[in-house]
């Protein structure tokens, strides 16, 4: 079953694609929070999936090769619409996923739990999910665990946003005789995960 799009889908969209993050390359501190959700979860699938217009992209995955899969066959599509965990124990018995074809076919999915990536504005961008071929529950502890690291995932996203408008800002902004290189330049020399200092500082040198 299909799931219905959130009434806030276009402003989703929007702030989704705001974080320039659909697409990109493989990193490891993603790697390392899907990793960690399926050691907690003892899951042999573990995916960051971010829903967009017409499929779900994983940032990062674990368990399985694909990239990304049609929006319509998403179980991600559904859990962005709860306001807490979506927990669905055995596909097969429930109506809205036994006959899909990621339960009936590889990878044979019959346990999903999805924790919701939620942006500052209040909406759910994607999931960090995990999945197992066999039906079952998760622990209380593994719940909140799970939670845990949503947000986590979605505080190293919020680094990338800040960088992404920090950029757009500073290039937008006429250059001062004083100024003596490019200040985008050197933020985007620099790794990611320095981006959001680096445009801190340059926002707040003196003016001359």
């Amino acid at each position: 079953m299909k799931a219905p799009k959130p009434k806030n889908e276009v402003q989703r969209i929007k702030i989704l694609w705001q974080y320039d993050v659909l697409d990109t390359m493989p990193e490891q501190v993603f790697d390392d929070f899907t990793n960690l959700a399926a050691l907690i979860c003892d899951a042999p699938i573990s995916l960051i999936s971010l829903v967009d217009e017409d499929r779900q992209w994983f940032k990062s995955k674990l368990g399985v090769s694909v990239s990304e899969t049609s929006r319509d066959i998403s179980m991600c599509a559904h859990a962005i619409l709860q306001g807490d965990l979506f927990i669905v124990p055995d596909a097969t018995k429930d109506r809205r996923f036994k006959d899909n074809p990621l339960v009936v076919s590889e990878p044979k999915i019959r346990f999903y739990a999805g924790a919701p990536l939620v942006s500052p504005e209040g909406l759910a961008l994607g999931t960090l999910c995990v999945i197992d071929q066999v039906p079952r529950q998760l622990t209380a502890t593994q719940q909140q665990a799970l939670r845990v690291l949503a947000r986590i995932v979605m505080t190293q996203l919020n680094f990338r946003r800040q960088s992404q408008i920090a950029g757009t800002s500073h290039a937008g902004h006429g250059k001062t005789k004083t100024d003596s290189a490019p200040a985008p330049v050197k933020i985007l020399r620099l790794p990611r995960s320095q981006k959001s200092s680096s445009a801190r500082s340059s926002a707040q040198r003196p003016q001359r």
